[in-house]
């Protein structure tokens, strides 16, 4: 079942954070686009599990166009409904998972290839998720949250913090924090990550110690993306002590 969650997993963070473009997100009201992100599930999730034509995989691809569907058409925007969204999706990947436990163990992969290089194959999925999640899905969920912020109900008069800066400097530095912060927590360097944050805030603060509303910006964004990288991190972690160890390898002569 862990392998075949794992797979799912995999497939989804591909489909949903890497192959859907910024034109596809943006025209996904139009049928023609929600249908060919639908493919994109369809593909990654055939690929991942090494499988062609099994019904679950045929119904999940559905699944993934209803729930979009109703994310797209009802106009829910936020962080909440981001969450409630891939919550959505989460769950559909742990019921196909826990009905159909051997659509990994049925797939090409397992037929052709040796357990220890299933192993590492399976080993490889749960990292590139974890990274993509913590990057891709993590710029997503931050910004949805600081653009629920900016939206917030100001006093007469009051305006909006400045962005100046570097043209797409933050979502940059939102990338490379997090995905230190992945890095650290895997490597099991948890106080590396004190520092980070202390080197951080030296930096920003000369830019917002005037302005505090875009203070207070830098400490919600600083503090959910550290949050939301750690979260990952560790479910990552956690994934990958559920597959198989990689001490099944045997040596090379």
């Amino acid at each position: 079942m862990i392998a075949t969650f794992t797979a799912l997993l995999f497939a989804h963070a591909l489909a949903d954070f890497v192959l859907q473009t910024g034109w596809v997100h943006a025209n996904k009201r139009r049928f023609g686009v929600l249908l060919l992100h639908g493919a994109l599930v369809l593909g990654a999730t055939q690929a991942a599990l090494g499988q062609i034509a099994a019904p679950g995989i045929l119904l999940l691809a559905l699944a993934h166009l209803v729930i979009d569907s109703i994310k797209t058409y009802g106009r829910f925007t936020g962080p909440v409904a981001f969450l409630t969204d891939q919550a959505a999706h989460l769950v559909t990947l742990a019921a196909l998972a826990f009905w159909g436990p051997g659509l990994w163990a049925q797939g090409f992969y397992a037929e052709h290839l040796p357990m220890p290089a299933q192993a590492l194959l399976l080993h490889a999925m749960a990292l590139a998720t974890g990274v993509i999640l913590t990057c891709r899905a993590g710029d997503f969920a931050i910004r949805e949250l600081i653009e629920a912020q900016a939206k917030a109900p100001r006093q007469p008069g009051e305006q909006p913090p400045t962005q100046d800066g570097l043209p797409r400097g933050g979502r940059t530095i939102g990338y490379l924090e997090r995905l230190l912060i992945f890095l650290l927590v895997m490597a099991g360097q948890f106080s590396a990550i004190g520092f980070l944050v202390t080197a951080k805030s030296i930096l920003r603060f000369g830019t917002v110690s005037n302005d505090r509303e875009a203070t207070e910006y830098v400490i919600i964004g600083t503090l959910a993306s550290f949050g939301w990288a750690i979260a990952l991190a560790m479910a990552t972690d956690s994934l990958l002590g559920g597959l198989p160890p990689l001490e099944t390898f045997t040596p090379m002569p």
